[in-house]
């Protein structure tokens, strides 16, 4: 009789970097709604050189998810098939080069705001409002307060699944509303940002104004940031108010009282609780308003019940 043999575990197939890679990692509790499935791998990268040599000789059947600070994503409670990377220590690094800021892609938006002001440099405040790193405002054209990254990007360098290291301009990313055209297996690993001489008195105090009207009109709670894009001549918050969704919950997870485009989770919410608040509050505006809302929130991974099918 012949004995069962174990399935490898993906790990076993990958290629050895320098970096760290990690077998079944928790992700629920590297976002900020805290909950979720697991990575099947997780992959810290030491530096681009690492990044790109283990994307080269990645096997070209696995799936590649790439997570920044956790701030603007639901990770489904069923975890995520393949590798999923993240760019911490070796990608956080700020600098500025003939007066204008260069960022590492896993470098949070803040302290892109903060360097700037230490540096008297104005036209970044409004990063401090956006609470993500450089990678994902690369990728989603993030914007707060009446500006967005496509008016400051001077240019950006990735590494694409093959491996190959790419520098390109801003003009080459097709910008649009909290979107880019960039390539989608395209890892971001650093941005230049044009800054201008400022008066650091005044940077200093719109960077705090910023931070008391976060405070005053955003839950400061287990969420992740704005769920919904604003629909073209529409605030998504004031539909989903009239849709009478204000409060309205799903296990756990809860419509914020205080700004309804955020969900938040009440403590022990799964992600299944989010996505399906998110789907009724959608169903509920499309029926009201006819609008139908679109998600901002990156939803990754596979529902409960379906992670190894």
């Amino acid at each position: 009789m012949a004995l069962a043999t174990s399935t490898p575990h993906l790990i076993d197939r990958l290629p050895r970097p320098r970096g760290r890679l990690t077998a079944d990692a928790a992700l629920g509790p590297q976002t900020w709604f805290r909950a979720g499935g697991s990575a099947e791998v997780l992959f810290r990268p030491a530096d681009v050189e690492d990044l790109a040599t283990f994307m080269a000789a990645l096997p070209s059947d696995v799936p590649v998810t790439v997570l920044g600070v956790g701030s603007n994503i639901l990770v489904r409670d069923g975890g995520v098939k393949g590798v999923v990377i993240r760019l911490l220590r070796g990608f956080t690094g700020i600098s500025v080069e003939d007066g204008e800021i260069v960022a590492g892609a896993g470098a949070l938006d803040l302290n892109v705001a903060l360097t700037a002001r230490d540096q008297a440099l104005a036209g970044l405040e409004f990063l401090s409002g956006i609470p993500g790193t450089v990678g994902g405002a690369l990728r989603m054209n993030a914007g707060a307060y009446e500006s967005d990254l496509s008016q400051v990007l001077v240019s950006a360098e990735a590494v694409d699944r093959a491996g190959k290291v790419h520098a390109v301009p801003a003009s080459a990313l097709g910008f649009s509303y909290r979107h880019s055209e960039a390539p989608a297996d395209w890892i971001f690993t650093a941005a230049r940002l044009r800054a201008t001489p400022g008066d650091q008195l005044a940077i200093a105090r719109r960077i705090v104004e910023i931070d008391a009207a976060r405070t005053d009109s955003q839950p400061r709670s287990r969420t992740g940031g704005s769920t919904f894009v604003n629909p073209p001549g529409h605030k998504a918050w004031q539909l989903i108010d009239q849709a009478g969704c204000r409060g309205l919950q799903v296990g756990a997870a809860q419509v914020s009282e205080k700004h309804c485009n955020f969900l938040i989770n009440l403590g022990e919410a799964t992600a299944s609780d989010i996505e399906g608040l998110g789907e009724e509050v959608r169903r509920r505006v499309l029926e009201k308003t006819g609008v139908q809302l679109e998600w901002e929130i990156r939803r990754i991974g596979e529902p409960a019940g379906r992670a190894g099918q």
